[in-house]
């Protein structure tokens, strides 16, 4: 399966990452942290909202893989590992070789605990 590339551009850089390899975009002011599973970190010059506008726009059939959470994260789908809703905290991690600890909101890590289980198809077990 061929990569996805996101492109930033501006007058003073470019950015190409890899989307399935972004594990999640953080609110810094007007700017944007982005995340990737190999520990890279770089900041765009661009609002959260902005960026979940661009991210919909450039990539939709992927997008679904990407959700935003509370008012400071949007975060890749594939990477969630714990939601703890009483310690407020959701890991993020490929299970081998990285793991980011989020502290997140209640509600909205309520939110995304009930994404995740809706999407869950109950197996049939046998006693």
């Amino acid at each position: 399966m061929a990569a996805e590339f996101i492109y930033f551009n501006s007058r003073d850089e470019f950015l190409k990452i890899d989307l399935s390899k972004i594990v999640y975009f953080e609110a810094e002011g007007n700017y944007t942290k982005i995340m990737v599973a190999n520990g890279l970190e770089s900041m765009v010059c661009m609002g959260l909202s902005k960026m979940e506008q661009f991210i919909s726009a450039t990539i939709q059939k992927k997008s679904s893989t990407m959700a935003r959470i509370g008012k400071r994260f949007i975060i890749n789908l594939a990477y969630i590992y714990r939601i703890n809703v009483l310690q407020q905290e959701l890991i993020l991690s490929d299970q081998k070789s990285f793991t980011y600890k989020l502290n997140i909101s209640k509600d909205a890590l309520r939110n995304l605990k009930d994404l995740m289980t809706s999407s869950i198809k109950p197996s049939s077990a046998k006693d």
